[in-house]
C-alpha cells in the first residue's frame, strides 16, 4: 500500500490547522464587534454626530474593521438597538415568577423594564431620532408583546380596567415609560418604583394599592438579588 508523500499530506494538515484556528478568529471577531458596540454607545451619546472614523479611533481599531461589522452608520445604530432590545427583553423575561397576581406580574415587569431601559435611556433618546425601520416601537415590539399578555390576564380577571384593549394600553404604557426615561435625561427624578406605580394606576389600580404592591415587589426583588 502506498503512503502519501509529505507534499501530499501538507494540504490536509493545513486544512486541519485552519479548522482549528477558525474558532479563535471568530472569538476575536465577536470581541471586536462587542467592543465597537460598547464604544459606539458611549461616543454617540457623547456626540450624536460622531462619525464611523471617530468610533473606530475610540475603539482602537481601523476603519475597515468597523465597516466589516457594520457597513453603514445606520447598521451600527441598528446593532445598538438590537443589543438594547435583547437586554431589555431578557430582563423582563427573567423577572417572571410563578404564582404572581396580575398586579405583581406587571409591577415586576415594569421594574425590570425600567432597569434595562435606564441603562439605555440616552441611547433610546438618540435612537428615536436616528433609528429607521419603525424606530423605538419596532425595537420594543417583543417587550410589548409580553406586556400585552400580562395586561390581558389582568383584564380577564377584573383586576385591570378594560376601557381600552390590552394592545392599546401596552403601547400607551410603553410611551409613558420612554417619556419618563427622557425626563431622567433632563434631570427629573423618576425611579423604577415611580414608573411601575404609574403603570398600575393607568391600568385602573387604586394609587394606594399600586404603591403597596410595587413597594413589596421591589423589596422582594432586592432581597432575592442580595442572596
Amino acid at each position: 500500500m502506498q503512503t502519501k508523500s509529505g507534499a501530499e499530506q501538507a494540504p490536509a494538515e493545513a486544512g486541519h490547522a485552519e479548522a482549528g484556528a477558525a474558532p479563535p478568529r471568530r472569538r476575536h471577531a465577536q470581541s471586536n464587534r462587542e467592543r465597537i458596540l460598547a464604544v459606539a454607545r458611549t461616543e454617540l451619546i457623547r456626540d450624536p454626530d460622531a462619525s464611523m472614523d471617530d468610533i473606530a479611533r475610540a475603539a482602537g481599531v481601523v476603519r475597515r474593521t468597523v465597516y466589516g461589522h457594520f457597513p453603514s452608520r445606520e447598521a451600527l445604530v441598528a446593532g445598538l438597538a438590537e443589543e438594547a432590545r435583547r437586554d431589555i427583553l431578557g430582563a423582563v423575561e427573567g423577572a417572571q415568577r410563578d404564582g404572581d397576581s396580575p398586579e405583581e406580574a406587571v409591577a415586576r415587569f415594569d421594574l425590570a423594564a425600567w432597569r434595562g431601559g435606564d441603562r439605555y435611556r440616552l441611547l433610546i433618546s438618540f435612537a428615536q431620532r436616528n433609528l429607521g425601520d419603525g424606530g423605538i416601537p419596532a425595537m420594543l415590539a417583543p417587550v410589548r408583546d409580553r406586556s400585552i399578555e400580562l395586561i390581558a390576564v389582568g383584564q380577564r380577571s377584573g383586576v385591570f380596567a378594560d376601557y381600552l384593549p390590552a394592545p392599546v394600553l401596552a403601547l400607551a404604557l410603553e410611551g409613558m415609560c420612554v417619556a419618563l426615561l427622557q425626563a431622567v435625561n433632563e434631570d427629573v427624578r423618576v425611579t423604577a418604583v415611580d414608573q411601575a406605580v404609574a403603570s398600575l394606576v393607568a391600568l385602573g389600580v387604586p394609587a394606594a394599592r399600586a404603591i403597596e404592591v410595587v413597594t413589596r415587589v421591589a423589596a422582594s426583588d432586592e432581597a432575592e438579588a442580595a442572596r
